[in-house]
């Protein structure tokens, strides 16, 4: 199911990643989970396409995620 705000992202999306990075894992998720329409795996693939494209910007730094500068 695709996410229409930050606040609809699960809680282990939300209280680890900043606001950037929640935009960023939203816009990968709903892409992917549009693009992936009627594969058994649609919503795992989507979570793990979003997981990926945060982690092309941020990383985690002990318990939290920042900007890769």
């Amino acid at each position: 199911m695709p996410y229409r705000a930050n606040i609809d992202l699960p809680a282990s999306v939300r209280d680890h990643l900043p606001p950037h990075a929640q935009d960023i894992y939203r816009a990968a998720f709903n892409h992917a989970f549009a693009a992936h329409a009627g594969d058994i795996r649609q919503e795992e693939i989507a979570h793990r396409t979003a997981w990926a494209a945060v982690k092309r910007s941020y990383v985690k730094d002990g318990d939290l995620w920042v900007p890769i500068e």
